[in-house]
């Protein structure tokens, strides 16, 4: 099937059993290793070594302060694992040659917007004339799951039930308490940051593929918006390939949490898939009940209670995410997750990453050794030893090439 200008396969029975292959996205702070601050890569030889090195796999983002990275197609959560942590070892090689260094986490500790270059790109540019302050003060990171899903009907299904666990996923990756030196009070401030933009939060209920490719065509003919990417919501279908893309988590410090989360995600798309073949269903709640829950996620993390909105009562959130990993159990040894997964009871008993993070600030009084905390914890894990990946260049796929071509004139020719 050729969708959007770029082909892929897709099936045309949505009971048929996806791939679930994955996906991750994450984006990285570029640090000064004097202060700490964030510093721009742009006159720098960074991104163009890494581009060597990776191609599709590393790419700038508007702000000349932070760079994507993106795996492959991933089998499986141990392939994934491996992808992630040579490319994040491989970023900070690159980053230390050119006297830098990275940090993950979803806001910094104390840097300012107004401070940051923009990266001197059409796409950049048209999207700040458009968003105007919006845009540029988004100086936030996130992390993408993408799950092979390759019926967009079972996309749009799956989508509509998998909503319902966003807020406990947001609560397990909190990791952005701090806004330019500032304890927000909230665990996952890079939520309400990005929920300023249009088309973001959590998507309304669809009955069917046709009716989402309805509201798409809409917006598109109002000129509301040039193609599908401009719709962000914290779960999607991808606009150009076979995935449901989850968009609502915070960035974690270690490679750890972010293959634990990916690997919660790609289960609960397996455990839920395996009751709709069945012609059966987890109960569906409108938008406006589950953002309650997000605005839980959002201010208290793993401290505070979600709502379980079948019981009709507020709960501890670790409680809930126990019964959430309960609930997948029965299908992660088909996954082959079971140890990744088992990693996100760590995570309820050190706490978050926000929880860590302000942990440190009390214990220091110090927000620069946060953001020298966060850089520790980003390199917990990496490969000592990067010289076996350094020769091993190979080129981007096609698919890659052609979504890029597509991306670029989609959003420099909005006609």
């Amino acid at each position: 099937m050729e969708e959007g200008g770029v082909n892929f396969t897709t099936s045309e029975n949505p009971y048929e059993r996806p791939a679930f292959t994955l996906g991750i996205e994450e984006e990285y702070m570029v640090l000064d290793p004097s202060t700490y601050d964030l510093k721009s890569h742009v006159n720098l030889e960074l991104l163009s070594k890494g581009r060597v090195l990776l191609h599709e796999h590393i790419k700038p983002e508007m702000h000349g302060s932070m760079l994507e990275i993106g795996t492959g197609i991933c089998n499986n959560v141990k392939e994934a694992r491996f992808e992630v942590t040579k490319i994040r070892s491989i970023v900070a090689h690159l980053a230390r040659q050119n006297g830098l260094l990275i940090g993950a986490a979803s806001t910094h500790p104390f840097a300012r917007w107004e401070d940051q270059e923009i990266y001197p790109d059409d796409r950049y540019r048209i999207l700040i004339e458009d968003m105007q302050m919006l845009a540029r003060s988004l100086l936030i990171f996130g992390m993408h799951i993408h799950i092979g899903i390759e019926n967009r009907e079972t996309q749009i299904q799956l989508m509509n039930e998998m909503r319902y666990f966003m807020p406990h996923i947001l609560a397990i990756s909190a990791n952005s308490p701090f806004w330019e030196g500032v304890d927000t009070g909230l665990k996952s401030y890079r939520s309400k940051i990005f929920e300023r933009f249009p088309r973001t939060a959590l998507p309304d209920l669809f009955s069917s593929w046709s009716e989402y490719d309805n509201y798409v065509q809409l917006l598109i003919k109002t000129g509301s918006i040039d193609n599908a990417k401009k719709i962000w919501w914290d779960i999607r279908p991808h606009p150009f390939f076979p995935t449901l893309e989850i968009r609502i988590c915070d960035l974690p410090m270690r490679i750890e949490e972010t293959i634990a989360i990916a690997a919660v995600c790609q289960a609960l798309a397996a455990k839920l898939f395996s009751l709709y073949e069945r012609n059966l269903s987890f109960r569906q709640y409108r938008r406006s009940l589950l953002m309650e829950n997000k605005w839980r996620a959002v201010r208290y993390g793993l401290d505070g209670k979600l709502i379980d909105w079948g019981r009709q009562k507020e709960l501890p959130a670790r409680e809930l995410i126990r019964e959430l990993l309960d609930f997948v159990d029965d299908v992660v040894d088909d996954l082959g997750s079971r140890r990744e997964i088992e990693y996100i009871y760590q995570i309820l008993e050190m706490g978050s990453g926000a929880d860590r993070q302000l942990r440190v600030f009390r214990e220091t009084g110090s927000i620069v050794e946060v953001a020298k905390y966060i850089h520790r914890e980003t390199n917990t894990g990496l490969f000592e030893d990067v010289t076996p990946f350094l020769n091993s260049v190979h080129p981007p796929s096609p698919d890659a090439l052609a979504e890029k071509q597509l991306s670029i004139k989609s959003e420099n020719d909005p006609s």
